[in-house]
């Protein structure tokens, strides 16, 4: 445990910044499998970037897949979350957030910041959030999926109720709004197979939330794939959670 402790530490010493992430390239990645350790395991590596003074490894054992660090030198395989001593955020394997783009249940903003953004419509967190939307909205622009958890009985309703709006005004104000004890939303009616079509369009977006490997919410992506705090992104443009 002590040695374990050591080595998380040296990470947090050796990482400086994220910004210069770069992807390694199949022959690297080739390398890197070729190591005894990863021989022996059967380990494969999916993606691997630098990110500074460590690699930063996206691997499958066993049918099991989970991020690991190893030092340049290639002689420690570091387990377990590392911190951003700069950013005190986790460093991560930036999610590939460019297919994703036009998927979403509607953009809110007419900022250039652009996030993409799971919700959950009976997610306490996510309305605390999003009751802040309308002093950001000059500054962002918010790709909004819908991921209701499977705990909040009333989400996947709530969530498909949103997106049944005609117009993206609607759907914002409904979103920022709705709940289930809403007379409107009690009394709610569909088309003939309408119900159907957006069952169908929330469940892709539930994919793509599976795909970025999503578990809980507000889960909040910028334009490049990095995890943002949600509390953090807010302080970004002047706001203090309350």
């Amino acid at each position: 445990m002590f040695k374990m402790a050591k080595k998380i530490l040296l990470a947090l010493a050796l990482i400086t910044s994220l910004n210069a992430n770069e992807e390694l390239s199949k022959n690297e990645i080739k390398q890197i499998e070729q190591l005894e350790l990863f021989q022996r395991a059967n380990i494969k590596v999916s993606k691997a970037y630098d990110v500074g003074s460590l690699y930063l490894l996206d691997i499958v054992v066993q049918g099991n897949n989970d991020q690991v660090f190893l030092t340049k030198d290639k002689k420690n395989l570091i387990p377990g979350d590392v911190i951003n001593t700069a950013t005190r955020e986790k460093v991560a394997i930036p999610a590939d957030v460019a297919s994703i783009r036009g998927k979403e249940a509607f953009v809110f903003g007419s900022g250039t910041d652009e996030y993409f953004l799971f919700t959950d419509p009976e997610c306490p967190y996510c309305k605390k959030f999003e009751a802040y939307f309308p002093q950001i909205e000059k500054n962002v622009k918010i790709r909004v999926f819908f991921y209701p958890l499977s705990f909040h009985k009333n989400a996947k309703d709530l969530s498909i109720y949103v997106m049944s709006k005609k117009t993206k005004a609607e759907k914002i104000k409904t979103m920022l709004s709705v709940d289930v004890n809403d007379k409107a939303y009690k009394n709610r009616k569909y088309a003939n197979g309408e119900y159907e079509k957006l069952e169908k369009e929330l469940a892709e977006q539930m994919d793509v939330a599976s795909n970025l490997k999503v578990q809980g919410t507000p889960a909040v992506f910028d334009k490049d794939g990095k995890k943002v705090v949600w509390v953090n992104l807010l302080a970004k443009y002047g706001i203090q959670v309350k």
